[in-house]
């Protein structure tokens, strides 16, 4: 981990991926115990009873990953998979969008965000810097441009 992220934008990161493995876990770990209300919601979605802890499986695996910091991008790329698949069943059923359809993305932005603000690797693999100053915009256009 770079040493000069600052401790406001490191929590802020802690923060939005600890959400999501919250979350995640409380998702799974309900699956796996099979408690009634992941089955019933789980079956409503159009999945067999015995998909349940399969489903569970699957997501309590990339969770783990995502939370160990050598395997976290690894966890994020898998956990991405596993809620554009919740996006798709949310899709198939005709639940509403921005409650229902569209919270897998917002977990998955969350998931992303928290490993961008705290790991330099992500950052330089994305290439999204912040705009620099003006006055190093107005060279770069100068000796550019004409």
């Amino acid at each position: 981990m770079n040493q000069s992220i600052s401790k406001g934008r490191l929590w802020t990161a802690r923060v939005m991926s600890g959400i999501v493995i919250l979350f995640m876990l409380f998702d799974s770990i309900t699956k796996l115990f099979k408690l009634t209300v992941s089955v019933e919601g789980t079956v409503e979605m159009g999945f067999a009873e015995n998909h349940v802890t399969i489903i569970g499986l699957l997501a309590f695996l990339s969770v783990i990953l995502y939370a160990i910091p050598q395997t976290s991008i690894l966890g994020a790329i898998l956990l991405t998979g596993f809620l554009g698949g919740v996006v798709a069943s949310h899709v198939r059923i005709d639940n509403p969008l921005f409650s229902h359809t569209l919270f897998p993305v917002y977990l998955g932005i969350l998931t992303w965000a928290g490993i961008y603000l705290r790991d330099e690797r992500l950052q330089n693999i994305l290439h999204i810097k912040r705009r620099r100053a003006f006055k190093d915009n107005e060279n770069f256009n100068r000796t550019n441009i004409g």
